[in-house]
Formats: structure tokens, C-alpha cells, sequence
């Protein structure tokens, strides 16, 4: 019954807001570069007609800013719960590849950007319906972990069994998550969606227009209360402070009652809104590319090195992922080298560079029958240290790109809220950045539905601040401990390797310590330890 209500509630709103605009809007496929489409679709020959005699002007109750992962995670997310999946959704990107999906070649080498999904991701993506298309496509789960320093006094192996599950987590290309989230969203020819292939030139807020309208503008005296004639005889709605206009790169004006900024790192959204950011700049560099073995790896390896760790991911096949954090000098220089050097590079530092391999101890093995016969001993206590398998070929251009820390001081303000990079980025030592935003989109879209089941305005401040204080805590806590991580492992210093060794034994060989790790990183639970 409660759902009916709402239901009607939605449609109302709808309806009110179509009145007051009096804006048609052109529906168009899909694979256009701007689109629309519902349930209730016309001919395009009606359309094209129609969209030659009323204003170019489009109202929409959400516009998402920025077609990424997580932009489209969100759009899939509204589009498959009862309620938001009647409003109606703008993406605005300059990307061209979003006008069609992109097809995929077995045989084709793997792209060097990858994200590593844990189980709460791919939890998510099922529930909206793009798991499938994934599993279609290239992908890696892995089960195992093995984190070591270059001092050889410790190591970590983790185990999916350890926690009783079947993976830790999945590897897969960025675009293959792009394509399979698009893919979700043309199969719902019910949920009213549109791509508009152009940049976000300005944001204009509802004080901002209306203002300018009762300068320069005259209230039509007759027939249309809700229009306004400007001097050029440009017809425009008056929204009553209930929408923001989004002025684009193509000439297009798009109004919303809720703009999402999620348009990455350097998020114009966020710089319009006037939200600050706090942070500061790494002094290293990440190198990225796709390297050959001679046989699958099903493992994901990480090695602390004096510069910054270095990370081999298993992406399919006899294909893994490199992720390499340096100084930006030592970046220049790897990215320059020879093929064969480089391949040289990776496996000093991933095997037999800087020390010999770390071994457990009298008191490891003490511990690890102890916890053996008190019942408490997990699948990888057991398992010794491994040597990561080795490289034979580079098969990828290498990247690079300078690393960060930056966090919104606000995620949101009046009708405008950040999600993903534009509320915060990471370092990339533990492949939690994509999780953090996808997480953003899954609490948002849950506040949104919260707030349409009371009724309430989406783009009220108050409504939005509760998704904020969610992901405020659980975004600051991941932060903390990755720049913990890092600011740890820049320091070459004797009672600080010790420590780092102290914490790799603690993490291998106390249970409760090392499944409290394993579910924090799994995105299982909400903070870091016994909990």
C-alpha cells in the first residue's frame, strides 16, 4: 500500500512539474547522442517534428554529470528500484564511446586500467544487472593474497576460505565495467534515461536565474504564468527555486531538481558548487600496463618497496595487471626503458631485489600449532611464503599518472551532490578507490528512494546530507588507514621495519586480527577491526 502512495506521489510530482515547464521533450533510441526514452515512446517522425517547434530546454529530476563506472553505477541503480525507477535521468559526458557499446575481442590484449572489485562491488552489480554482461566478458577472481616488504622479515598470505568464502575479490578492465553498466541500461527500455554527448559548460542555481529573469526579463502578462519572454523573444521556464540549469558545451540547457557531480578528480560539478576540497599531492607516480606469463595467475601479489608498493593482478588468461608506485623521476625512467628491461625491472621487484625471501619463525610455527589445536586457525596460517610468478613479456603501452589524497570538505550542497573521485581519491596501493564510488552510489540511490517514499524533494540539503554522513565515515576511515599504508612504507628506518614486521607476523598468524582484515577489505564491514 505504502508503495502505491509513493508510486502516485512520484508521478504527481511528475505531472506538476510538467504543467509549470510546459516542456515537451523529443524522445530518441538510445544509441543516439542525446536521448530519451520511456514506456510511452511516439514515432521518431512525430519527435523530430515536435522538437523543431518548442524550446530545446529539458527537464529531468536527476542529471548525472560524468558517464564513468560510477556515474553509470548510479543511473543502474536508480533504474532497478521500484520508485526511482520512474524518474526520469540525465548523463551528461563528452565521451564518445558512450553512444554505443564497445565490442570486445577474445584475443585482444587486456588494457592497462583495470579496478579491482571486492565482493560488496560485485554484490552490487548484481543487484542491478550488469554482473551478467561481465561474465561474459574477460574477468579474474582470485582467492589468495600474498602482501610482503623488501626487508624479507615478514609476509601475509590471505585465503578466501579464511572468512569462508569462494573469492576475494575480482579483477576487470575499466571498460568492460563501462560497457557492461551501459548494456544494463539499454536493456530497461522502461526506465526514462538520456546521454547528452557534451561537456557541462556552467551551473546556474534557481536564485541565479531568477534573478536574471526579474532584470531583464518580462513576465508574459497573458495565458503562460509559467514562461518568460526575454528581449531575443527566448521562451524559458520559471522553476519556483525547485531546479538547477545545466548549460552545455552544445548550446543545450537541461534543467534538473538534483545535479550529481560525478565527474572525477578534477570535478568542474564540485569547483561550480563551490565545495572545497582538503589533501595534498604524493610525491610518487604509478606506473600501469599488462604483462605476460607462462601460465595463469590466480593470485594477487603486493610488495612494499623503499619507493611505494608494487602490485601484480591476475586479469585472465596468462595475462596480469601492473600497478607500480614510484617516484616520478624512477616513472620516467621505466616508462622509457626497453621492453626487456623493464620485464627485468618487474621481476628484481617482485622476486630476488633488495632481500632474500621472507621465512617463518620458531615463534610463527609456535603460534600457528597453538592456534591449530584451539580450533581458531585459518586455511593460510599454513601456507608458507610463495615466489610470485614471473613475467616473461610486457604486452602493453605503459602509463603513468601522479598519485593523491583529496576529500571534499562537503559532499553536497542544495541540489548538487558528489560521488565517486569528485568527493574523494585515494592511493591506489589496495585497489579501493572504484569501491569507495560505488559505494557512494549504492548509499545515494538508497537516500533517494528513502526520501520519494516520504515524499520529500530530492534536492533538499537535508535529505542529501544524510547520504553525506554515511559516506563521510566510511570514506575517511578507508583514507586513513591507505595513507597510514603508505606514509609507513616511505620511511627506511630499523625500529620501524621492525614494527612493519611485528604488524605482517600479527596479520598471519593471529585469526581474529586477519579475518577482521579480510572482511574490511572485502567491503563486508563497515570499520576496520572487531567489529
Amino acid at each position: 500500500m505504502m508503495s502505491a502512495i509513493c508510486k502516485q506521489r512520484v508521478f504527481l510530482n511528475r505531472g506538476l512539474s510538467s504543467i509549470f515547464s510546459l516542456n515537451a521533450m523529443p524522445k530518441r533510441r538510445f544509441s543516439d547522442v542525446e536521448f530519451r526514452e520511456g514506456s510511452n515512446s511516439g514515432s521518431c517522425e512525430m519527435n523530430e517534428v515536435m522538437s523543431s517547434t518548442i524550446t530545446k530546454d529539458e527537464e529531468y529530476e536527476i542529471a548525472i554529470v560524468g558517464g564513468g563506472m560510477v556515474g553509470l553505477a548510479l543511473a543502474c541503480r536508480l533504474s532497478s528500484m521500484p520508485l526511482t525507477k520512474e524518474l526520469s535521468v540525465a548523463i551528461i559526458d563528452s565521451n564518445p564511446s558512450l553512444k554505443s557499446r564497445v565490442h570486445f575481442k577474445k584475443d585482444e590484449v587486456p588494457h592497462p586500467r583495470v579496478s579491482t572489485l571486492t565482493p560488496a562491488t560485485i554484490s552490487f552489480f548484481k543487484e542491478v544487472g550488469a554482473w551478467e554482461y561481465i561474465e561474459q566478458r574477460r574477468h579474474a577472481y582470485f582467492d589468495q593474497m600474498q602482501v610482503w616488504d623488501y626487508s624479507g622479515l615478514g609476509y601475509t598470505r590471505y585465503h578466501a576460505r579464511d572468512v569462508g568464502k569462494e573469492y576475494l575479490g575480482c579483477v576487470v578492465e575499466n571498460m568492460v565495467l563501462c560497457d557492461a553498466l551501459l548494456s544494463c541500461l539499454q536493456e530497461n527500455m522502461d526506465f526514462q534515461k538520456a546521454i547528452h554527448n557534451a561537456r557541462l559548460a556552467s551551473l546556474k542555481f534557481p536564485s541565479q536565474f531568477r534573478s536574471t529573469i526579474t532584470s531583464k526579463e518580462q513576465v508574459q502578462p497573458m495565458g503562460d504564468s509559467s514562461r518568460v519572454a526575454s528581449s531575443g523573444n527566448t521562451i524559458e521556464p520559471m522553476h519556483n527555486g525547485s531546479s538547477v540549469k545545466l548549460c552545455l558545451s552544445n548550446g543545450k540547457n537541461l534543467y534538473a531538481k538534483l545535479v550529481v557531480g560525478a565527474d572525477g578528480a578534477k570535478s568542474h560539478v564540485r569547483e561550480m558548487a563551490g565545495l572545497k576540497t582538503t589533501g595534498w599531492n604524493y610525491p610518487q607516480n604509478a606506473v600501469i600496463c599488462t604483462v605476460e606469463h607462462s601460465v595463469e595467475n590466480h593470485c594477487a601479489w603486493q610488495r612494499f618497496l623503499p619507493s611505494g608498493p608494487i602490485a601484480l593482478l591476475p586479469i585472465g588468461d596468462k595475462f596480469s595487471n601492473i600497478v607500480w608506485t614510484m617516484t616520478p623521476e624512477e616513472s620516467s625512467t621505466h616508462k622509457s626503458m626497453t621492453r626487456d628491461a623493464f620485464v627485468e625491472a618487474v621481476n628484481y621487484a617482485l622476486d630476488y631485489g633488495y632481500s632474500s625471501h621472507p621465512q617463518s619463525s620458531v615463534l610463527d610455527e609456535f603460534v600457528h600449532r597453538i592456534s591449530s589445536l584451539s580450533g581458531y586457525g585459518t586455511a593460510s596460517m599454513a601456507e608458507h611464503f610463495q615466489v610470485p610468478l614471473k613475467v616473461t613479456d610486457l604486452v602493453s603501452e605503459r602509463m603513468t599518472f601522479p598519485l593523491s589524497l583529496r576529500h571534499a570538505l562537503e559532499y553536497a550542497s542544495k541540489r548538487v551532490v558528489l560521488v565517486g573521485d569528485a568527493a574523494h581519491v585515494v592511493h591506489p596501493l589496495a585497489g579501493q578507490g572504484v569501491n569507495l564510488g560505488f559505494g557512494d552510489a549504492a548509499a545515494l540511490s538508497e537516500v533517494i528512494d528513502e526520501g520519494l517514499r516520504v515524499g520529500a524533494d530530492i534536492g533538499e540539503l537535508s535529505l542529501l546530507k544524510k547520504y553525506e554522513r554515511e559516506r563521510k565515515a566510511a570514506n575517511l576511515t578507508m583514507m586513513a588507514v591507505l595513507d597510514g599504508f603508505q606514509k609507513a612504507y616511505l620511511m627506511d628506518f630499523a625500529p620501524l621495519n621492525f614494527l612493519r614486521a611485528v604488524a605482517f607476523h600479527g596479520a598471519q598468524f593471529i585469526t581474529p586480527l586477519k579475518r577482521n582484515i579480510i572482511s574490511y577489505a572485502m567491503g563486508e564491514q563497515k570499520w576496520p577491526l572487531f567489529t
